[in-house]
């Protein structure tokens, strides 16, 4: 019979995923049975983890499938108008079932120096995850690909998270990730969805500690994120990141996204996207740009 010609896209936001397959490539074993297509690894979140650039997604980085592995290696930068924020980081992932990361993530405060007369202008985190696949597919099944994750956090910089009523220096958040392509989904082009539910009293992630003054439990924090592939090579998408609000002394307001991302081929995903943080630790508007490289192997 012969094979119906399909393409079919992927897209992980903003560092992102593309997919590509044609009626040839679905009749390749090395496509069905072994390396798994172009990006469906995704790209990395700032927190180390595959998915987009601040909402994690179910799939595992790299491209190993059955007995393979996979690797990758990341760096992410987000500046707005009174911090930057630097990340460098990589990943294992083994048979498309589980993936273990980590992350180092500096965030740069000057103007919060100045204002409060601070010993130092940085805060340092490192983040160490491990995620499972336990259900489902991203393309070849009827129920979304699912997976779980647990990302445990150290500050390492405790020093301004303390003083301003966070409770600890380290937290573990647990993910739980629905993520499922529809080919044809948006206006004959294929559309991705993605929702994530994260147990957390992170602070700005972690970067301001865990827990506070207001709240120290910990809560279910919706996450979601989109894209529309435009060809092959180019996306775009948005996400939006609930946030938990325990501190009395700083507002945390939710982030949000909107991003454009190329993925030239399986080694390189870049992506460049508009960032909107709200308030950050007393300094509103925090609005700016964010870019990713990642190279997998």
């Amino acid at each position: 019979m012969k094979i119906i010609k399909l393409i079919v896209a992927f897209c992980l936001l903003p560092s992102s995923i593309c997919i590509a397959v044609t009626d040839s490539e679905l009749a390749s074993s090395d496509i069905i049975g072994r390396s798994r297509l172009l990006a469906t690894g995704g790209a990395t979140t700032i927190e180390g983890i595959a998915g987009g650039g601040i909402v994690p997604m179910a799939v595992i980085s790299g491209y190993g499938a059955q007995e393979e592995w996979g690797a990758t290696a990341f760096g992410s930068y987000v500046d707005t108008s009174d911090y930057q924020l630097e990340v460098i980081g990589g990943s294992w992932s083994w048979r498309n079932r589980i993936e273990l990361s980590v992350a180092q993530q500096k965030l740069t405060h000057n103007s919060l120096t100045v204002a409060l007369g601070l010993p130092t202008d940085s805060i340092r985190q490192r983040i160490v995850s491990a995620k499972v696949r336990v259900a489902g597919d991203l393309i070849y099944t009827a129920i979304p690909q699912i997976s779980i994750s647990a990302q445990h956090k150290k500050n390492l910089d405790f020093f301004v998270p303390g003083a301003v009523g966070a409770k600890k220096d380290s937290g573990t958040d647990i993910n739980v990730t629905a993520t499922k392509l529809i080919p044809g989904g948006f206006l004959n082009r294929n559309l991705l969805l993605n929702a994530n539910l994260r147990y957390t009293n992170a602070n700005q992630t972690g970067l301001v500690g865990f827990g506070g003054d207001k709240n120290d439990d910990k809560e279910v924090i919706p996450e979601i994120s989109a894209g529309v592939l435009l060809n092959k090579y180019w996306l775009l998408g948005a996400e939006y990141r609930q946030k938990p609000d325990n501190l009395s002394f700083i507002k945390e307001d939710d982030w949000q996204t909107a991003f454009v991302a190329w993925f030239p081929n399986k080694r390189i995903a870049l992506v460049a996207a508009w960032v909107d943080l709200g308030e950050v630790a007393t300094f509103k508007n925090q609005t700016g740009w964010y870019l990713s490289l990642q190279g997998s192997f």
